[in-house]
């Protein structure tokens, strides 16, 4: 079976490098035509995207994100000519997309491959299986399926597709499955991209805006997927001091987002599945934390419900501090000077993103600075995603590589170098045999002198 299944794939990807060699994808009103497509697909079957969202995690409508794939769209058809005159595609790529946001996750690495000429194949997560099957029914309706393709399947499709020779692979999802990712590339010196995770950390000074402040980690962290999301804020540090007000504050806006009984909230996204639920769970029992919860701690483990839940000090070298929660727990640890958090943040991997609340602008400059991470935010959580201009990626464990807006075709582009040269200036200086009056001028050439350049296209020494 296995065999049978690496045969088909090969011939599949075959055909695909048959329609680029062939400059099938490569003509801008191809790809023009593939982004209005996916502009199409996401205008007209929204209805159908957010139920399968729903059916997969019980998303709301709000984080369907629907919205951001249109506007990659738009943005990239809006540039696509610009873009396109200094950069040449790199070949036949693959697309390896998680389950968390499966739908934008899936369609905007697409829309980067497509705009910068590439055959594409899309192996979007069995972990979200609604989803999937609905990408795999919905793409070749509305984009041209000889050069877009979807392959569904687990484990053994996807070790089958990495098995196989691609021109680049762009990856979204946890360390573990990355180095996988990686060690298969490397056999055919692959480049990749990969879009992991990490704790991301959020600084608090005490000198911000309370509510402002509670509202925005509370949208970034339970308002993004349950917390299950690579750029949720995964835990906070504050001073001493200033840890029972930010506390209550947030206790009173996450009331007010979700009610007294977060587990009946239509807003807030179960669980994807029994094994993620049972790891949060065990990081909750945990007897070195479990009596930490300050806020929340109900759990609906039919419905793959937890509540947003609130840890104070919780030992640095437990489970919770130790790997990325992905899902609605947050500790709260706590410092006597703010400026001690750059030391906690350093002494972990480096994060996809890292959150500072403060007014103070020497603070922000000495975060800037100090903290590596894949991407800083000042004042918010999270909304540097939807921001076309910037680069998204991680540094270190939480992944290398960028996409969105220019930064997703460039990810699918390759800077060809190409010079060409006219017969006449021959340089007689480059030539053996080498004397000394033609070693000067070529050092002078290589220092960037402008008169041994001139004395070389004239062709000086003569006759030598």
């Amino acid at each position: 079976m296995a065999a049978a299944r690496s045969v088909g794939m090969e011939a599949e990807v075959a055909a695909l490098r048959g329609r680029f060699a062939a400059g099938g994808t490569r003509g801008a009103e191809w790809r023009a035509a593939q982004l209005r497509g996916i502009l199409r697909m996401a205008a007209e079957a929204e209805a159908e995207v957010c139920r399968a969202l729903h059916a997969d995690l019980a998303k709301p409508y709000t984080e369907s994100y629907i919205a951001l794939v249109k506007s990659s769209c738009k943005f990239a058809l809006k540039n696509l000519k610009k873009w396109m005159k200094p950069q040449k595609p790199l070949g036949v790529v693959l697309i390896i997309s998680a389950w968390n946001y499966p739908f934008l996750l899936s369609i905007d690495p697409i829309i980067g491959a497509i705009a910068a000429g590439n055959a594409v194949v899309l192996k979007p997560s069995e972990v979200a299986p609604a989803t999937s099957s609905l990408l795999a029914e919905l793409l070749p309706r509305y984009v041209d399926g000889s050069c877009i393709k979807v392959v569904e399947g687990g484990v053994a499709e996807t070790t089958t597709l990495l098995e196989q020779k691609w021109d680049k692979i762009f990856y979204t999802g946890n360390g573990k499955v990355g180095r996988i990712v990686m060690a298969s590339a490397a056999k055919h010196l692959t480049p990749v991209v990969l879009e992991l995770g990490g704790k991301c950390p959020v600084v608090v000074d005490s000198n911000v805006n309370l509510h402002v402040t509670a509202k925005r980690i509370a949208a970034g962290k339970w308002g993004c997927n349950n917390g299950q999301a690579c750029i949720s804020p995964d835990f906070i540090i504050t001073t001493k001091s200033f840890a029972p007000k930010l506390l209550e504050a947030l206790e009173k806006v996450l009331e007010k987002f979700y009610g007294r009984d977060p587990l009946r909230s239509s807003d807030l996204s179960r669980i994807v599945n029994s094994n993620h639920f049972n790891r949060l769970k065990k990081l909750m029992d945990d007897e070195n934390v479990s009596d930490k919860i300050v806020f929340g701690g109900q759990r609906d483990e039919h419905h793959l419900k937890i509540a947003p839940t609130i840890f104070m000090d919780v030992p640095l070298d437990s489970g919770i501090m130790k790997e990325e929660i992905f899902g609605p727990l947050l500790p709260i640890i706590t410092v006597d000077k703010i400026h001690e958090s750059f030391a906690l943040i350093n002494s972990m991997t480096k994060p996809l993103a890292a959150y500072l609340f403060t007014k103070d602008s020497k603070l922000q400059e000495q975060y800037e600075a100090t903290i590596s991470a894949g991407g800083m935010l000042v004042n918010d959580t999270a909304v540097h995603l939807t921001n076309q201009y910037l680069p998204f990626g991680g540094v270190g464990e939480s992944g290398m590589g960028a996409y969105h807006g220019r930064f997703s075709f460039e990810a699918f582009s390759h800077k060809k170098a190409v010079l060409v040269r006219r017969f006449a200036g021959e340089a007689a200086a480059r030539y053996p045999p080498y004397s000394p009056a033609k070693l000067k001028i070529l050092r002078g050439v290589l220092k960037g002198n402008l008169g041994a350049m001139i004395k070389a296209i004239l062709g000086f020494p003569r006759g030598k």
